[in-house]
């Protein structure tokens, strides 16, 4: 019987990522300086996050880009304890990299 503590090696499919929501962006402050929880609801909020892995059909993001994309549109799933979020890539709806050369006048 295979030991089932022994870790393997995960490979990303087709146009799949791997993405972490950073533990700042589940609370947000508003203007007026009022907390946020992460558990308040608002309708069609995008969220940022990390890509840490994706599959060898991705072209649009790369290891370490931020990517938005819609809560809906997600699967979470976790890994040696950490929790992530498999995404699609034509669910994203915004790749922010210092390698982007063209602008559109928005920065993070």
């Amino acid at each position: 019987m295979a030991d089932t503590d022994q870790k393997l090696p995960i490979q990303m499919l087709n146009d799949r990522l791997l993405v972490r929501i950073g533990r700042e962006d589940g609370e947000r402050t508003s203007s007026g300086g009022i907390l946020i929880p992460a558990t308040a609801q608002m309708a069609k909020r995008l969220v940022w996050a990390e890509v840490v892995a994706l599959g060898q059909n991705v072209r649009a993001a790369e290891v370490g880009d931020r990517v938005l994309f819609s809560p809906d549109d997600r699967y979470e799933v976790e890994v040696q304890g950490e929790d992530y979020i498999m995404l699609r890539e034509r669910d994203l709806h915004a790749v922010a990299a210092k390698r982007i050369e063209t602008s559109t006048g928005l920065y993070l």
